[in-house]
């Protein structure tokens, strides 16, 4: 009988050790492939163990490409839309779920519509719009269209709706709180944990985003980290060393931004499934 009762835990640790090995798997064989010559790939066995050309392998990321500016580039990028997803996100979910006006439910949902339509059926009309503000191979055309987003907006009315009680809104309002003031000083605390929730997705979506940043951004200096990595993988040959330690590079603000605040949001889902 005690065989049986321990063996859902030890099956549970199993499991996560498992899914720890295949998920963390790809991050450690990158560093592998970072560290060796390309020809060594070809081997076989493969290496499984790094090699001693990391430094180097770096030193030639930094040669090919403006690397360093392409770093800069996007944490700027995404630092900017994730303050700014975050704020509007909460200031419009506070408007949503506790203040009463005409056609609330009407524009909720036509927020949310926006999230079905693809985004490049909206390619062309946005790239022309760009060149209309001469903002084209500049960052502002990176972090203008993401400066708000559809799905922070409903993530943030749904969390306020069930966080925030409509009673202590009432009482601020009669100590004579202001809208924004009660939004800034009482809702904004409230939302901290889906607004780290948030602010972490919306760091690694706009910190991964490809398809927009390649269209619209041209020079060299104005490349974010995606677009700078691609220009790696050119040519008839590619260098597969070359690439992953480039991958390897712009991976570790993705882990250091999962190290600060990893426990946040962790703490950020459970309170809101306990709510739930």
């Amino acid at each position: 009988m005690r065989a049986l009762r321990e063996q859902p835990g030890r099956l549970a640790y199993l499991t996560l050790v498992a899914v720890l090995f295949f998920s963390g798997f790809p991050i450690y064989y990158s560093v592998v492939v970072a560290s060796r010559d390309n020809s060594a790939l070809a081997s076989i066995p493969p290496p499984v163990v790094p090699g001693a050309n990391l430094i180097e392998n770096v030193q030639r990321v930094f040669d090919t490409v403006p690397f360093g500016a392409a770093l800069v580039n996007s944490l700027i990028v995404s630092g900017i839309v994730t303050v700014s997803v975050v704020f509007f996100s909460t200031l419009a979910g506070f408007a949503f779920a506790k203040l009463q006006f005409k056609g609330t439910k009407v524009l909720l949902l036509g927020v949310i519509a926006t999230m079905m339509v693809p985004m490049q059926l909206g390619v062309i009309p946005l790239y022309m719009l760009m060149i209309e503000l001469e903002w084209t191979d500049t960052l502002w055309a990176v972090i203008a269209p993401a400066l708000v987003s559809a799905f922070g907006v409903f993530f943030m009315t749904q969390y306020l709706r069930g966080a925030m009680p409509g009673s202590l809104i009432e009482s601020a309002r009669m100590d004579g709180a202001s809208t924004f003031r009660i939004f800034w000083q009482i809702v904004m605390p409230a939302a901290r944990p889906a607004a780290v929730v948030l602010g972490v997705l919306t760091f690694l979506n706009s910190w991964n985003d490809y398809f927009w940043p390649l269209i619209v951004l041209s020079s060299p200096d104005t490349y974010t980290v995606q677009v700078a990595l691609s220009t790696l993988s050119g040519g008839y040959v590619t260098d597969q060393s070359l690439v992953l330690t480039g991958t390897a590079l712009a991976t570790l603000p993705l882990l250091a931004v999962f190290a600060l605040l990893g426990k946040y949001m962790i703490s950020g889902i459970m309170q809101g499934a306990v709510k739930g």
